[in-house]
């Protein structure tokens, strides 16, 4: 065992190694560095092997859909006009995950409310789920507002003007915005993929249900349990298919904008992933630690969705997959239910920051 895991450790310094000059050969200063442009793109294709080989020895998934963006982004830096047609394999991908989204939530929030028929229990979760999001989205905006007033990242940028595309953007009045949390219709909102509206009809579905009598809840209620575990399996079938997504949506990504869209807003992704940082060691990691929560575990649970969401840039990506995973972790069905797609709408630190 000792002996796998020094490999190992040598594999991964050979990969970030590689990794290392193979990104400092895309640097524009890289061109004129004396080696030919065929030898540079070698040399990047072959560090992608690598990965793909050290994906293929850990039979990991997150693995996998690294190497998926590496290669969609090599191959969109290669050869963007090719890239481009990459980008249906993305859009498949997002199709399957955003169809598995709604059944999933219908069945394991029925399962979760209806199957212990204890409604105060979960109004009481929801109570304290809801207080949590709004303290701990406050903080993400105080942390995001210092961060970028510190390093002052835009400032004398000249943007484009976009007058002609917010002339007929209207804001939403408070009234609006709570009464679009209720659905008027359950199959338009899971057509339109709103995810709270589906979220809120499941829960008074499944408070309605717990109310009927034993003998003619147990029925609706196998069918629910019986959606929910097939929704998983389908989940998983559909992750397969993650590194192929991640592949055409990174490829399309660079070929439609190039590597170059990224050196310009260096300063502005460094102020985030710093705010970031600041705030999951500042605020969720203490949060964590007094829930008790075995951090590695989490850490590692959460590995594949973020980089889903990351590679993807669509939070509803992960979701499925967040879900089962947090289950695995030992999280309660009925909390996975209810408190990460109300997260969706109503938790966005990342978007705060």
């Amino acid at each position: 065992m000792p002996d796998n895991s020094h490999r190992r450790g040598i594999l991964i310094a050979i990969l970030a190694v590689v990794f290392a000059i193979a990104t400092l050969t895309m640097l524009p200063h890289g061109r004129g560095a004396g080696i030919m442009p065929v030898a540079l793109e070698s040399l990047r294709w072959v560090a992608i092997l690598l990965l793909a080989a050290y994906a293929t020895a850990r039979r990991s998934l997150t693995a996998w859909i690294f190497v998926g963006m590496a290669a969609g982004a090599e191959l969109g830096y290669d050869a963007p006009a090719t890239a481009m047609h990459f980008q249906v394999l993305g859009s498949i991908f997002l199709r399957l995950i955003k169809v598995i989204i709604a059944p999933l939530l219908f069945g394991t929030l029925v399962v979760g409310i209806a199957g212990h028929a204890d409604l105060k229990k979960v109004g009481r979760m929801g109570i304290k789920a809801i207080v949590y999001f709004e303290i701990v989205s406050t903080i993400a905006i105080l942390i995001g507002l210092a961060a970028i007033n510190v390093s002052r990242a835009g400032v004398g940028i000249q943007l484009p003007v976009v007058a002609e595309e917010l002339k007929n953007v209207v804001p939403h009045s408070a009234s609006e915005l709570i009464l679009n949390v209720f659905p008027e219709n359950i199959a338009k909102a899971v057509a339109e993929g709103q995810v709270l509206q589906v979220v809120v009809f499941s829960l008074l579905f499944g408070m309605a249900l717990a109310m009927v009598p034993e003998a003619k809840r147990r029925p609706m209620l196998a069918l629910a349990e019986s959606l929910s575990e097939t929704m998983f399996k389908f989940t998983n079938l559909v992750m397969l298919a993650a590194p192929v997504g991640v592949f055409g949506a990174i490829a399309y990504a660079t070929g439609h904008m190039g590597l170059g869209i990224f050196l310009p807003l260096l300063k502005l992704l460094a102020t985030m992933y710093v705010a970031l940082i600041i705030f999951v060691c500042g605020i969720l990691l203490p949060v964590a630690l007094l829930a008790k929560i075995p951090v590695a575990r989490f850490a590692k649970a959460v590995a594949e969705p973020v980089a889903i969401a990351f590679a993807t840039a669509s939070s509803e990506a992960a979701l499925p997959r967040a879900m089962e995973n947090m289950e695995a972790l030992g999280v309660p069905r009925p909390t996975v239910a209810f408190v990460l797609p109300t997260g969706y709408s109503f938790n966005l630190d990342g978007s705060s920051l």
